[in-house]
């Protein structure tokens, strides 16, 4: 058995393989297939300040090899998160990433504080979000916007934190400098593409909210390009997202650069999706007889 254990920002996983925030719920369903121990670390559902109702339906629609999401953070709130599903999460045996989202900085920030006074491993903050107080654009797609609110929530907890980055901006490795400066200590990419899908026979888009992150093996190219590049660019861990299905897109994904995997779509085609990558993963690494996973982190050779 290789061994494959990975460390990221000074937190240790047993396994490099995270099922990715907004595929996973707070892990109930799942543990009545496997023990969820099983996972390097669980990325938590997005938790907004308040409950959030998410958008309305039909909000989910398979594409070309993906799938198009506007579910539109739906969530219980910190309180509830704090209260009913964080003291379960952390008796899995397993590393617990805290997914927040907010419309303003301030959101970010009293999140951040009331999770710093928890035992969550870490805090992943998701700057795909629309900035209510700047015209609506998301906080990730400028480095001055990016900077501003990573610095924010540094500041407010001494949590390990990653900076979860949108793929749908002009230069990525330049936002991910940004949220380095600002005290980032990971990053996680990438955020799903904005796409569009239209029903030709009525003439409206199939999602209720008219756009909706793309995800799914389509998208993996583009992550695994932009995973290489941001690896390059910073001195801080990166965890590698996007179109993940197969032990193999693992392994490929961390020759890229990254550190750890979150596994996103594949789970919703196959929820042992997680769990049998891991398996393939070690798999791949006893038949070329590499001791460890580590060994092949940013390992790739350019022409």
């Amino acid at each position: 058995m290789a061994n494959l254990a990975v460390e990221v920002a000074g937190v240790a996983f047993k396994n490099p393989i995270i099922p990715a925030s907004g595929v996973f719920g707070y892990g109930r369903e799942y543990e009545k297939l496997f023990p969820l121990s099983k996972l390097g670390g669980i990325a938590t559902k997005g938790t907004t300040g308040q409950p959030r109702p998410g958008n309305p339906a039909p909000r989910i629609a398979e594409t070309p090899s993906g799938m198009l999401n506007s579910v539109g953070l739906q969530n219980p709130g910190i309180d509830a998160f704090l209260e009913r599903e964080l003291p379960n999460l952390l008796t899995k045996d397993t590393v617990i990433l805290a997914n927040i989202a907010g419309s303003t900085i301030d959101e970010c920030v009293s999140i951040a504080e009331k999770l710093d006074e928890t035992d969550v491993h870490m805090i992943e903050l998701n700057i795909s979000c629309p900035n209510v107080k700047k015209g609506g654009a998301a906080f990730g797609v400028h480095c001055d916007s990016a900077e501003m609110i990573t610095a924010a929530v540094r500041k407010a907890t001494k949590k390990p934190l990653i900076v979860k980055l949108s793929p749908n901006v002009t230069s990525i490795t330049d936002i991910a400098k940004a949220v380095e400066s600002a005290g980032a200590d990971a990053v996680s990419l990438i955020n799903t593409l904005l796409g569009m899908r239209i029903n030709i026979e009525n003439r409206r888009p199939i999602l209720r909210n008219n756009v909706g992150g793309m995800s799914g093996p389509a998208v993996f190219p583009i992550a695994v390009r932009m995973v290489w590049q941001t690896a390059q660019a910073v001195s801080i861990p990166v965890i590698g997202m996007g179109g993940v299905s197969s032990g193999a897109d693992a392994i490929e994904m961390m020759m890229a650069g990254a550190s750890a995997v979150q596994v996103g779509a594949a789970i919703f085609t196959d929820p042992y999706a997680s769990v049998r990558i891991v398996d393939e993963m070690n798999d791949w690494l006893d038949s070329h007889n590499i001791a460890s996973v580590q060994e092949i982190i940013g390992t790739v050779q350019p022409w």
